[in-house]
């Protein structure tokens, strides 16, 4: 099938230097209408790379994230929400940009072009079968990540792409190639616009979806996240008042004595049970302990 380079086709829009600030924020946001849409259309496929990624994330295996620019950018991004966001170590889900850290802020020159240094990076980290390989990138041919894929492909490691052009060279080295055509961008050629947009909200829903399934989440909570700022203890606290309906001073000191919601609950629930059990076991002319039980309680 023809490959189609959709992200250099000109934009449906012209002569942008001479329209008002307001058609100009008014037409991006007309063609970012189309990005949800077709990452809609991309479900099928994220889905098959998604229940394939969960039992290899279960049984000790990593996601690796892999790109230039923005898309190696967006890849670092979700990768390192994970932590606070879900309470994994960072490396369970690891993003590398070509050119490396510098490559964040700075462009690096001719970083993208090398074909073998993807996956010398994926060996430094250890790469093994289990592990998942997600090229990004909104043309489908950079070789810094094509090279990466294929030898990784080559090993036996699960791949996986997100891209913007239909059959592409990095789509042809994926087992669950992920093509969500946006169309040509506003401004001709910048893909960091819809394509960077669609990249993203693939990349939330892989790994929200891989942490749900991995218990990280309970009910809609994020019963896992770091303590790592006022806003996010305060967060935790009212989680727990609205699940053990304790005072928020209580509740709060469970919080920071357990490290996170989920911890928090189940020691205290814990803690109840086996107060419950004591009681009960106890002779009757000895029982003065009595323990007011929520019918929202479930013991563990």
């Amino acid at each position: 099938m023809e490959f189609i380079k959709i992200t250099e086709q000109p934009s449906l829009y012209d002569d942008l230097d001479r329209k008002s600030v307001k058609e100009i924020l008014e037409d991006i946001n007309t063609e970012d209408h189309k990005v949800a849409d077709a990452v809609q259309k991309a479900i099928p496929q994220i889905e098959k790379l998604v229940t394939l990624i969960i039992p290899r994330v279960k049984s000790g295996g990593r996601v690796f994230y892999m790109g230039a620019g923005t898309s190696g950018r967006l890849g670092v991004l979700d990768a390192s929400e994970i932590p606070p966001t879900f309470g994994m170590p960072p490396t369970v889900v690891i993003g590398l940009i070509a050119g490396g850290d510098t490559a964040l802020r700075n462009p690096v020159e001719n970083a993208e072009d090398d074909m073998s240094r993807g996956w010398e990076e994926l060996l430094q980290h250890h790469i093994k079968s289990e592990d998942t390989v997600i090229g990004i990138a909104a043309s489908g041919t950079t070789p810094y990540v094509i090279g990466a894929m294929r030898t990784a492909r080559e090993h036996g490691i699960l791949t996986g792409c997100i891209t913007s052009n239909p059959n592409s060279p990095m789509a042809a080295e994926a087992d669950v190639p992920i093509e969500v055509i946006v169309g040509p961008e506003y401004v001709t050629g910048s893909s960091r616009m819809k394509s960077g947009t669609a990249q993203k909200m693939i990349l939330n829903m892989i790994s929200t979806t891989i942490m749900i399934e991995l218990g990280r989440v309970k009910g809609n909570k994020m019963v896992n996240m770091q303590l790592s700022n006022q806003k996010l203890i305060d967060r935790g606290t009212r989680m727990i008042i609205e699940e053990l309906h304790l005072d928020y001073e209580k509740a709060k000191a469970l919080l920071l004595l357990h490290g996170s919601v989920k911890s928090a609950i189940e020691a205290y629930r814990r803690q109840l049970y086996s107060a419950r059990v004591k009681c009960s076991a106890a002779p009757p002319e000895d029982f003065n302990f009595k323990v007011n039980l929520s019918p929202a309680f479930i013991f563990l």
